[in-house]
């Protein structure tokens, strides 16, 4: 059974399900944001430690994320969301109760975050897939509707999430893992009703073999010109995010000595930075390339780590995290509605997972050398080296821009080069 494009009436109503979905099972998300490290945090002192319990969820996708991407091809994409939230509860009302009951440890957070990951690389490329499908390959259309699911996104990660998580932690450490629990399953449930998102259409010649789909998804992102620059683009904002963002709340503690309360509403200022950054999203896309998008995105966040070490104060420091809440919803903003834009929707699946398996990856492994790098040398450490690398790369895509005389607004395909 294939898909029809939905009617107008029906479109709308399945972007508002999958807003609402996104929105709660986000803010859920939010609150363990802060929560996960805080809780490495009160087991261990090393940064080593803290950071590799923020790159757990981000090394999932450097286990199973090529392999879910093309099975996400072949699924019932509605089904497979719904089956995602489900094990997400699951695994997350185990690490509630291991923290109710005193016996939670490093591993066991690893573990979990890690699995709450390998979920997550099922039901992140069906949730991109299913955009399309909503709302059309209209450029236009997809911007505005990348912009409210990614606001969304910001919003609960970031703004609402953090603070609430933070708080709840701050009065029972179980609290923000079990509201997460509740809130992946009230997502399942606004799921269900997306009645129109099934499978993919099956090619006429039946799939091929699950490597044969993985080298051909591979194949196809790789070739193409512009989604190669953009998954470049992507690995190489998210390695020096969270090159710097691994050991933050350490820093935030030590240095800018915020409380678990403060730490929450810190990051909540990349939410207030993000909400800045999809508002200008849509009109900045039909002014500049996203090559020269990206080249601000990460000129900006290479200053903005510079900044907090330099002044170490908590209002530069919720200033400059402002500014990479901006390049950051920029970014993804545009290079998500510009993938979708160029993809075939039989290939959307494994070319969402292929560029969040170098994006994702490249996170898991700027945590890892901020951990690292703090332990080597100083908690500052971390962020001197984002901020240099950050700089280094806007310089690259910047030059890019210019050889390749990028100069058109907006985003248009290009054929594979």
């Amino acid at each position: 059974m294939t898909n029809q494009e939905p009617t107008p009436a029906r479109t709308s109503s399945g972007l508002g399900r999958l807003l609402a979905s996104t929105g709660v099972s986000i803010a859920g998300q939010g609150m363990v944001i802060a929560a996960v490290p805080l809780l490495a945090a009160s087991l261990t002192r090393e940064p080593l430690g803290v950071s590799i319990a923020v790159a757990a969820t981000y090394a999932a996708w450097l286990a199973v994320g090529l392999p879910a991407g093309a099975l996400v091809d072949r699924w019932h994409r509605r089904l497979t969301m719904v089956v995602a939230d489900l094990v997400r509860v699951a695994l997350l009302g185990f690490l509630a109760l291991a923290v109710w009951l005193d016996v939670a440890s490093i591993p066991l957070l690893v573990a979990v975050v890690f699995l709450v990951g390998v979920a997550g690389c099922f039901f992140d490329p069906a949730a991109q897939a299913a955009i399309p499908t909503l709302v059309g390959r209209d450029n236009d259309a997809l911007a505005r509707a990348n912009s409210k699911v990614w606001s969304l996104d910001m919003l609960g990660r970031s703004l609402v999430g953090p603070p609430l998580g933070a708080a709840l932690f701050a009065s029972a450490a179980v609290l923000p893992f079990a509201a997460n629990a509740g809130t992946f399953a009230l997502s399942a449930i606004l799921l269900t009703g997306l009645r129109r998102l099934g499978r993919p259409a099956v090619p006429p010649d039946g799939h091929p073999r699950l490597y044969a789909s993985l080298v051909e998804g591979v194949a196809f992102l790789t070739r193409h010109r512009d989604l190669r620059a953009l998954t470049i683009g992507m690995g190489a904002f998210n390695l020096v995010y969270n090159l710097a963002y691994a050991t933050l709340v350490l820093f935030a503690q030590d240095r800018l000595g915020i409380s678990d309360r403060g730490f929450g509403f810190l990051l909540a200022m990349l939410a207030v930075g993000g909400l800045i950054g999809a508002w200008l999203a849509p009109r900045l896309r039909k002014a500049l390339s996203f090559r020269q998008l990206y080249a601000a995105g990460l000129g900006v966040q290479g200053i903005a780590w510079i900044v907090v070490v330099i002044w170490q104060n908590t209002v530069v420091a919720g200033t400059a995290l402002v500014a990479v809440g901006i390049a950051s919803m920029l970014v993804t903003v545009v290079g998500a509605a510009a993938r979708q834009s160029l993809t075939p929707d039989e290939l959307l699946g494994r070319v969402s997972s292929g560029t969040r398996v170098v994006g994702i990856g490249s996170a898991a492994i700027g945590a890892v050398l901020g951990g690292l790098a703090a332990n080597l040398g100083s908690l500052a450490t971390p962020f001197l080296l984002a901020s240099i690398l950050a700089l280094s790369c806007a310089c690259a895509f910047l030059l890019a821009d210019r050889r390749l005389g990028d100069r058109q607004k907006g985003d248009h395909p290009s054929k594979p080069a």
